[in-house]
């Protein structure tokens, strides 16, 4: 099963747990902003995440998800971390949904202050889609 992780991250928390499911799932975590990025073969699972800004999405995650087809991925799995609301998850998923991109109802959610007591849990919750 081919998987890959895909994030963004300001102030590195997100990028901190992006890290640790990469660790579970066994490839390189890849902030969206990078060309390597880009899918050039299709992932049988993609992890994908950010957090809220200003009540919306970073422009560089919402280019990447913009990007991505249904041909690319073959189901999403999404993940966020912030200091209150959860409300990037279901930005994420929105987004992904409308480009038909199947997303698991499982996600992957943790304050900003807990990102490093979650890293095993992002760790086995990724072996789990393997």
């Amino acid at each position: 099963m081919k998987a890959a992780v895909r994030f963004y991250s300001r102030a590195g928390n997100t990028m901190g747990i992006a890290q640790a499911l990469a660790d579970g799932a066994g490839v390189e975590a890849v902030s969206v902003d990078q060309p390597e990025a880009v899918l050039t073969e299709k992932v049988d699972v993609l992890f994908i995440g950010g957090a809220l800004y200003a009540y919306g999405l970073d422009k560089h995650l919402k280019a990447y998800l913009d990007s991505l087809s249904a041909e690319q991925v073959g189901k999403a799995v999404v993940f966020s971390t912030s200091w209150v609301s959860k409300h990037a998850l279901d930005l994420i998923r929105k987004s992904l949904e409308e480009k038909q991109i199947e997303v698991d109802k499982r996600t992957f959610y943790c304050k900003s202050k807990e990102v490093n007591a979650q890293k095993e849990s992002a760790r086995v919750f990724a072996k789990s889609f393997l």
